[in-house]
């Protein structure tokens, strides 16, 4: 990615869908990700488990939160659940500083690890969003995007409503492809909204530049 000014503008040595997609993708639905789980995940799920349990909720998932900006957000539009946003970074969350709400909570993890716990807990999710626009645009990086990787499968097992909101239209596309070759159906649309409710819509917005919606009911 460039830098211009206060945005970010992808640029990409791929000019539509990574040749390889269709492979990888249906590599992933046939092999399961055996990976071993790291332990400070694995803890973080046992204690957050508990929490879970406790609410007797909705769940709702706000993966690569960041700063957690949009975990509040939706924590706020959905009252009736309760919302994990979660983020590999510790830095980045502790840059958080919205108000508390009861209804949610940040976790530093490894998604590759937390969704697969999900997956094992039986966890069904009402909503999961990917709000992250994605950092890996080279094409040799195809198993670095969610969509791309082993861990794929598992975003569609957790089920409930997936939104991806991204200023990368390739990405956007690739996930809509993914979604297909795995039985999936999706909508794609252009989004915008009179508020942002993360750092990066806030800036490639301010600078002109256009986002895509990708909305799916995981069967």
């Amino acid at each position: 990615m460039n830098e211009v000014g206060n945005s970010r503008i992808i640029t990409s040595n791929q000019e539509g869908l990574n040749e390889q997609l269709d492979e990888v993708v249906l590599k992933h639905l046939k092999h399961p990700f055996k990976k071993p789980y790291q332990q400070h995940t694995l803890d973080a799920f046992k204690e957050i488990e508990k929490w879970v349990e406790q609410q007797g909720k909705p769940i709702i998932f706000d993966s690569c939160c960041g700063v957690g900006e949009s975990t509040y957000h939706i924590a706020k539009a959905h009252p009736e659940a309760i919302v994990l946003g979660m983020d590999k970074s510790s830095d980045r969350l502790g840059k958080h500083g919205f108000e508390p709400i009861d209804n949610y909570r940040l976790l530093q993890v490894n998604l590759n690890d937390f969704w697969r716990l999900a997956v094992e807990a039986n966890w069904t999710l009402s909503h999961h969003y990917l709000l992250y626009p994605n950092p890996w645009p080279k094409s040799k990086h195809l198993q670095r995007r969610w969509h791309g990787s082993a861990v794929f499968p598992s975003i569609i097992t957790l089920g409930g409503e997936l939104e991806l909101r991204s200023n990368w239209h390739i990405y956007i596309k690739e996930f809509e492809r993914a979604l297909t070759l795995a039985g999936q159906s999706c909508t794609v649309e252009p989004y915008q909204a009179e508020q942002a409710i993360t750092p990066f819509e806030r800036k490639y917005w301010a600078s002109g530049q256009s986002s895509l919606r990708l909305t799916s009911l995981l069967k």
